[in-house]
């Protein structure tokens, strides 16, 4: 295991990506949102991305520092194109359009469509609820077949993520931010490197039988190589049986189907897509009761007793708390992780002195 400063591991990632055709802009701000996924503790979406993201790139899948295109535009919604570009990129472009409109109106919709992977849903959430704006977020990977729906063996589904943010004033955000599969595939990859296993119910094989092994997903590979979730003939399961199921459908047709980005099918270029609302709540609260309803309510269901050896926690709480601790104390990386990070900054051409003084 390997820990690293936030702050190094955010330059050695956007290193990483300028030497890989990225603008310094571009590159810091993958980087910055990658490790910001690790600190929150969803290093399903954090570091260990980066070899697949540089694939990607290498393959003209991911495009390089692109501006979104605006194709529709109304004082309430937008339809944005990412062309392809780093979800990175594009989302934080999507995001503020969804801002100013709704700034203006105290409403506001955009449909983003064709991004590159858009990373940590919940960053988006955030964004907004530093302005002021609740938001609902839902996500679909067209051409990313990965979940059986319930009652089923065979991939249909992306992981198909759905999100809400809530801001507190004074205080960190409510953001609810889940994959409508029991893990998503990023968690499977990291436990494939070495990482924390997954549920021992998560995956499902053509038999029917559930198991944690990732080799279900990604079938043979070796410790120091690629993973390619097309290889193996098991799926992630969708959570919570047929209500999970039937979220991440809705997930598909919303952001998929809706944006234009695509549902879920074989044969399609990976892109993200992803449909947002927004809502000022100064407009539609303008007695201001929410910010003292918030704070009774979160210490209301806090004060629930708890199961023996649980806590009682509220959305985000969590991610906050290890914010807050792996920025002093650091970020864990298992040592196949860190190694794929040196292998794909070889690959890439950085200076050799660069990737050790990484690690110090």
């Amino acid at each position: 295991m390997v820990t690293l400063k936030a702050s190094a591991l955010q330059d050695f990632v956007g290193d990483i990506f300028i030497k890989a055709g990225c603008s310094p802009e571009e590159g810091r701000r993958i980087g910055r949102y990658l490790v910001a996924a690790n600190l929150t503790g969803h290093d399903s979406h954090g570091v260990v991305r980066v070899p697949r993201y540089v694939q990607m790139k290498n393959d003209g899948l991911i495009r390089a520092d692109q501006e979104v295109e605006v194709v529709v535009d109304t004082p309430v919604l937008a339809v944005v194109d990412g062309r392809y570009g780093f979800g990175q990129t594009a989302a934080p472009q999507a995001v503020q359009i969804g801002i100013d409109k709704c700034r203006q109106m105290g409403l506001s919709a955009v449909a983003l469509r064709n991004a590159g992977h858009i990373g940590r849903v919940g960053d988006w959430a955030e964004m907004a609820a530093a302005a002021g704006l609740v938001s609902v977020h839902f996500v679909n990977a067209a051409g990313s077949i990965l979940v059986a729906p319930f009652g089923a063996v065979e991939r249909r589904f992306s992981t198909a993520p759905y999100c809400v943010g809530v801001p507190r004033p004074g205080e960190a955000p409510l953001v609810l931010d889940f994959a409508t599969s029991v893990v998503a595939e990023g968690k499977v990859l990291v436990a494939s490197k070495g990482g924390s296993k997954v549920p021992e119910h998560a995956l499902i094989g053509p038999d029917g039988k559930m198991s944690g092994d990732p080799h279900l997903l990604y079938g043979d590979y070796q410790a120091a190589g690629g993973r390619d979730y097309k290889r193996g003939d098991g799926a992630i399961r969708a959570f919570g049986d047929h209500k999970g199921s039937g979220l991440a459908f809705m997930c598909e047709v919303l952001g998929g189907a809706l944006t234009g980005t695509g549902a879920a099918t074989e044969g399609r270029r990976f892109a993200n897509g992803m449909l947002s609302f927004y809502i000022d709540p100064k407009i539609v609260d303008p007695a201001n009761f929410l910010p003292g309803e918030l704070a009774r309510f979160v210490g209301w269901v806090k004060t629930a007793k708890p199961i023996p050896g649980e806590q009682v926690l509220v959305p985000g709480e969590k991610e906050a708390r290890l914010r807050a601790e792996r920025l002093a104390k650091g970020i864990p990386l298992p040592d196949e992780i860190w190694q794929s990070l040196v292998t794909t900054a070889r690959e890439v051409g950085l200076d050799e002195r660069r990737i050790q003084s990484a690690a110090m």
